[in-house]
């Protein structure tokens, strides 16, 4: 009760001057955009960090993360050794986790637009989340039961900026480029998308606002917005 119809029995479109999909898949990033944690992810690395007397400088980071690195790309310009990365990763999880049982990292509205989304679209989540961070967001909330599949960064051999984690949902699905939409938060996750050739709406995050947005296909304050982008008056 209160979940999707089955995939099978889900209507995707109503004719008779009603809606009509003008996509009928969407490709969700993950942290960011259905769930609040971009910032904790830099704040555990913060910390991983200062355990080891350096400081992570927040812009630098986000610049390093729109091109696919991270908190490691400082520590490695401040000289430390893989080893001590690799030990300080280790403990950058383990924050994180924290952190992701903790905080406050719902977004407003997300299950009520999925919900309404379900009616017109099929849906995934392709994310650059480890598999054990997922499961731990996921355990109580509700969003899973509106994807058909999920995405990790187990699941997928090169991370985004790369287009391979948003080909892959896209074989998954059985889909064209013109049949998906993607909807991201950074523009590493943008960059992916538009090399795997989808169009990518972004949704406001202020953790990632600075970031060059200038390919997305549409900008939105929020989720809600989605229905008017994937849906055209027959």
């Amino acid at each position: 009760m209160g979940g999707p119809a089955p995939i099978h029995e889900r209507t995707w479109w109503s004719g008779f001057g009603e809606n009509v999909a003008v996509k009928k898949y969407i490709l969700f990033d993950h942290d960011g955009v259905l769930v609040d944690t971009e910032f904790w992810y830099y704040k555990a690395g913060e910390r991983a960090l200062a355990d080891i007397g350096l400081t992570l400088d927040q812009d630098r980071y986000l610049k390093d993360m729109s091109q696919g690195a991270g908190t490691w790309a400082q520590a490695r310009a401040a000289g430390i050794d893989e080893q001590t990365i690799s030990r300080q990763r280790a403990v950058r999880d383990g924050y994180y986790q924290e952190y992701l049982r903790t905080e406050a990292i719902e977004i407003d509205g997300v299950v009520e637009t999925l919900a309404e989304l379900a009616k017109y679209v099929r849906m995934a989540i392709v994310t650059t989340a480890k598999r054990a961070d997922f499961d731990i967001i996921h355990e109580h909330r509700q969003v899973r039961q509106f994807m058909d599949f999920v995405l990790v960064r187990e699941d997928y051999q090169l991370a985004k900026p790369h287009p391979e984690p948003y080909l892959a949902g896209l074989k998954r699905f059985g889909a064209t480029r013109d049949e998906a939409l993607v909807v991201e938060d950074s523009s590493r996750g943008l960059n992916s998308a538009l090399a795997a050739g989808i169009d990518c709406v972004v949704v406001y995050n202020d953790f990632t606002k600075a970031h060059d947005f200038s390919g997305a296909s549409h900008r939105i304050e929020t989720l809600a917005e989605l229905k008017d982008i994937i849906l055209q008056a027959d």
